[in-house]
């Protein structure tokens, strides 16, 4: 059973938090809730910012590494049901051209240090002749 909608992945978290905490009687890590509902940790990562932007979960880094705590449950209702998460792979994919773009331009910047690099070496070879024959 695949939840790919942001209100059933809500849901997940927060009852993970639930359990886990229930359990444990302290907090859980992102780490603890991904293992449990079988989420990478990037996506828990992802939804937990979201739920946090909301005022669903609050996230708290501390001593004892971060934390998850919910916060305001009832806010989950307000997200609209059956909205595929398109988001992740949104972000996913817009950080990937970044990188692209980011990768060609140190391609071209190390393209024009070595053809400056090269100009440079012709000249000094160019004065080292002259000097030579004069």
């Amino acid at each position: 059973m695949e939840h790919s909608d942001f209100y059933s992945n809500a849901h997940l978290v927060v009852a993970a938090i639930r359990v886990l905490t229930h359990q444990n009687s302290t907090p859980p890590s992102m780490d603890q809730v991904c293992r449990i509902i079988s989420f990478s940790l990037e996506q828990g990562n992802f939804i937990c910012k979201k739920l946090k932007e909301i005022g669903i979960v609050d996230v708290v880094e501390g001593g004892f590494g971060t934390r998850l705590f919910i916060k305001n449950h009832l806010k989950i209702e307000e997200i609209p049901k059956g909205k595929k998460e398109d988001n992740l792979e949104e972000s996913l994919k817009a950080f990937q051209n970044s990188r692209k773009d980011f990768t060609r331009k140190i391609e071209s910047f190390q393209a024009k240090q070595a053809k400056k690099q090269r100009d440079l070496f012709a000249e000094l070879e160019e004065k080292l002749k002259k000097d030579s024959n004069k």
